[in-house]
């Protein structure tokens, strides 16, 4: 019965890890050609509905972390989950720039104030200490099943849609398709509130009851370098899974892909992300987590720097695919990763919330500029050349991680910290 109950709590963490996300970020990285279209915006003005996201999420980080301290996480997530679905509605009408500026805003706080920490703090007690890598690759890799097998739903449901092909679609005919698309991610996403209410269970052992403590809190955990180091390595991180937003855009614009070939190719890359996540979270808790970090930051740096010189085509398909498909699966492993390096660095566990709520302030701040940057540089740059300036970008900041990663604290400082614990005092 406790494996049976154990498996299920995974899988609820899982699936809506990934669906409070479906709306803000899911949505554009599958169809984004396709939201600048029927939504009449271009790359800078999507950027600064997401920079908007990203300053609102950064600002609630802080208290967000304290907050999964005190409260249980099924009441706080199953709040988050609603919230965010029944502000995703506005979609259906196709707000101005403006009003999706707006909406991002209303995002960063339901996603991140409410649900961020709660899920993370839930998924380390899961793994306990022991097998922390397992927890934090089946907590990624589930969540990447789960958003591959909605994007392929979705790019399933927006061709039925389409009956006469997107060729010969017109704005109207594709907006009209595009509101079952938009339905079926807030639908997905109140189906995962009803999940967490029922099957997340509520034990004073996964939230913290007592008053937070911010002094002790801040001398044992806030103040150390490895949270610091950890916040840089989860910037860099977070950068190249941005950057695989520009997939399909890139497939489009310099590929010469339609809009649903784009859709493809972007969704191909996140099946990368189940079996990478998982596989590193089990390979690093028999390896090392800060090692492996740094072979994964190494493959994103060469994968991302290939596509930056400009000499990865359609022509030779495999080669297009192998690249892409090998960055993005480093890119996914080290989402598996960066949180489950917490245990490497010595950080306690009852310190959590507030170290997610450091770390994810910092490391989460790709929000705010990678949009913006990005939209700029495509837009100052169109075609080619934009996008090698962007996949040249991805790459320095993989190289910056790899640094940090070195520079991480390694198992000596873990051992020394646990043997520290095992001193009796003298009475």
């Amino acid at each position: 019965m406790r494996s049976i109950k154990r498996t299920l709590s995974m899988a609820t963490l899982v699936v809506t890890g990934e669906a409070i996300f479906f709306l803000p970020f899911v949505l554009p990285r599958i169809f984004r050609p396709t939201m600048l279209e029927v939504f009449d915006v271009n790359n800078l003005q999507l950027g600064l509905a997401t920079m908007v996201y990203g300053i609102v999420a950064m600002l609630a980080y802080f208290p967000g972390g304290p907050l999964a301290d005190r409260f249980q996480p099924r009441n706080l997530m199953t709040l988050a989950l609603v919230a965010t679905a029944a502000s995703g509605l506005a979609l259906l009408s196709y707000p101005s720039a403006t009003s999706l500026a707006v909406l991002y805003g209303i995002w960063g706080l339901t996603t991140i104030l409410l649900f961020w920490a709660p899920l993370i703090r839930a998924t380390r007690h899961w793994g306990g200490g022991d097998v922390a890598g397992q927890a934090f690759g089946l907590l990624d890799g589930g969540r990447g099943l789960i958003a591959a097998i909605i994007a392929g739903s979705s790019v399933y449901v927006f061709s039925l849609a389409l009956p006469a092909g997107i060729e010969d679609a017109s704005l109207e005919t594709k907006r009209s398709a595009f509101r079952w698309v938009i339905g079926l991610f807030i639908l997905a996403t109140m189906l995962a509130a009803a999940l967490a209410y029922w099957c997340l269970g509520t034990s004073s052992s996964e939230s913290n009851q007592r008053a937070f403590r911010w002094k002790d809190a801040k001398i044992r955990s806030a103040l150390t370098p490895a949270v610091w180091l950890q916040a840089a390595i989860v910037i860099c991180a977070y950068v190249g899974y941005k950057g695989l937003d520009y997939v399909s855009q890139y497939a489009k614009e310099v590929l010469e892909f339609d809009e649903l070939q784009a859709a493809n190719l972007g969704t191909a890359t996140m099946w990368c992300r189940p079996p990478a996540a998982i596989f590193a979270g089990i390979l690093a808790d028999r390896w090392s987590t800060r090692r492996l970090t740094q072979v994964c930051f190494a493959g994103v740096a060469v994968g991302f720097g290939l596509f930056a010189t400009g000499m990865i085509s359609a022509e030779i398909l495999w080669v297009l695919l192998g690249v892409l498909l090998t960055t993005s699966a480093a890119v996914f492993a080290l989402r598996g990763l960066y949180f489950a390096i917490m245990d490497e660095g010595g950080i306690p566990t009852e310190t959590t919330g507030l170290v997610v709520g450091i770390v994810s302030a910092v490391g989460y701040t790709p929000d705010v500029f990678m949009g913006p940057l990005c939209g700029w540089l495509l837009d100052r740059s169109p075609g080619l050349p934009g996008h090698q300036q962007v996949f040249g970008l991805l790459s320095v900041f993989a190289l910056l991680g790899f640094a940090a990663s070195v520079a991480y604290p390694g198992k000596k400082q873990k051992e020394a910290s646990a043997a520290s614990k095992r001193v009796i005092p003298c009475s």
